[in-house]
């Protein structure tokens, strides 16, 4: 699968329009990084605070560092023997399949593991995020339709 100049473009939106410094994308054969503040190897940034892209050949998987935290919202609303799940990648955070239908959890209920919690919509693909654990869902973090970082709490589960 080749990327388009307009798949390029809504990935440097991505990065743009959030808090993440970098977005690795590896797709046949190709590598492309996409950093914030123009520290992309040959390719000038346009700005300071612009994403820069670069591309190079396609290599082995690199190490993620660690999930960044939301810090002190998180930490008022989780409390110890709460499990939080993370957001799997950057992208849009939908509480319900469409608009017109209902969130598939709420506040205080009840999931089993593989139930699913939530939506992220990555440039028109849509990833299913599903509970990793059986209890009741004491908080979920972001708001419907809000853009949210890799590592980024998304539902607090609270066994049962």
């Amino acid at each position: 699968m080749d990327l388009t100049y307009k798949d390029v473009a809504d990935i440097i939106k991505i990065v743009d329009a959030s808090s993440c410094d970098e977005v690795v994308v590896e797709l046949a054969g190709s590598r492309i990084v996409v950093r914030r503040g123009g520290r992309g190897g040959d390719l000038p940034a346009a700005s300071p605070s612009a994403p820069s892209v670069s591309q190079a050949p396609s290599a082995p998987a690199v190490a993620q560092s660690p999930a960044p935290t939301s810090g002190k919202r998180e930490q008022a609303r989780v409390s110890d023997g709460q499990h939080v799940v993370r957001s799997p990648m950057v992208g849009t955070f939908y509480q319900a399949p469409s608009p017109k239908d209902p969130p598939f959890v709420n506040v205080g209920s009840v999931v089993k593991v593989g139930d699913p919690l939530c939506i992220i919509e990555v440039m028109k693909l849509f990833t299913t995020v599903e509970a990793d654990r059986a209890g009741k869902v004491v908080a979920i973090f972001p708001d419907n339709a809000q853009l949210v970082e890799f590592g980024q709490p998304l539902v607090a589960i609270e066994p049962v």
